[in-house]
């Protein structure tokens, strides 16, 4: 088991302020951080470089817009999102992260008033496919995440998002499982990890609150069991989200204070992690 920490919680890009917070995860612990990959113009071998001194692996997360909707009846829409996904799995490969993760399948925030339609599910699997090939052509998988029913209407449960995977029918596109999202949707977490144990190939650790994992309402005891029964064996990250940058909160709903501090979160996220996978993997 490798332990994460989203950078979101942070900013939404790679610069020099998050140097000190780099060094700082890496002295407690963290085996990598997640990188939100939305500009593609930065420098992200520099980056590379600059966590491998601190010893840190990476992961990457994107999402795509209403600019860039896989679903959109646009064309040349759905076009701008096979583009923005294949230009973030090359910013990946330059960075050495290990995945690209987050709701590929459609935009974030963005509604029809009704539920999915067959022809926007088949866009979707439609331009999946022609990402995952790219994806393997970097080798680094693409791993789609639910999204619950405010944020998103294509893809809401990890049934969802297992038969999405299954359409696409690539070795490089899986699974990622948020328990945030499953928290809101699912009716049985157990069963929900179960039924896509088969393809899952990312966790995020996230409270109900966006907050410090552990200190909420989500089922923990009953999903560690369940990723323990399956044979769960990859990165855990945490996800959360805070008040520092207002934009992205706002984006992000989090209206209120919810912990003490970010770095507060981070060892405390990281102690309940290493504490539950002791508990339910031994």
């Amino acid at each position: 088991m490798r332990y994460g920490m989203n950078l979101l919680l942070w900013t939404t890009q790679l610069d020099e302020s998050i140097a000190p917070v780099l060094e700082s995860l890496a002295e407690l612990g963290f085996d990598g951080v997640e990188v939100p990959v939305i500009d593609t113009t930065i420098d992200y071998e520099r980056w590379a470089r600059r966590l491998a001194d601190l010893g840190l692996a990476a992961t990457a997360v994107t999402v795509r817009s209403a600019a860039d909707n896989p679903i959109a009846a646009d064309p040349a829409n759905r076009a701008a999102a096979i583009a923005a996904t294949t230009a973030a799995l090359d910013c990946c490969a330059a960075l050495g992260a290990e995945r690209l993760v987050g709701p590929l399948h459609s935009a974030l925030g963005e509604f029809s008033g009704t539920a999915p339609t067959a022809q926007e599910w088949a866009w979707s699997v439609e331009g999946l496919q022609e990402v995952a090939a790219h994806a393997a052509s970097v080798d680094i998988p693409i791993c789609l995440e639910a999204l619950n029913r405010f944020e998103c209407y294509l893809v809401n449960s990890q049934a969802d998002a297992v038969r999405l995977v299954r359409d696409v029918d690539s070795t490089h596109c899986t699974v990622l499982y948020d328990t945030f999202h499953a928290h809101i949707e699912e009716k049985d977490v157990a069963d929900a990890v179960h039924s896509c144990i088969d393809r899952l190939g990312h966790v995020h650790i996230s409270e109900n609150d966006r907050s410090t994992p552990g200190q909420g309402g989500v089922a923990w005891d009953e999903t560690f069991a369940a990723l323990s029964r399956g044979g769960y064996d990859g990165w855990l990250t945490i996800e959360a989200f805070g008040q520092a940058m207002p934009d992205f909160a706002a984006a992000t709903r989090i209206w209120r204070p919810m912990f003490e501090s970010e770095l507060q979160l981070a060892r405390d996220g990281l102690a309940f992690m290493k504490a539950k996978t002791a508990q339910h993997f031994a």
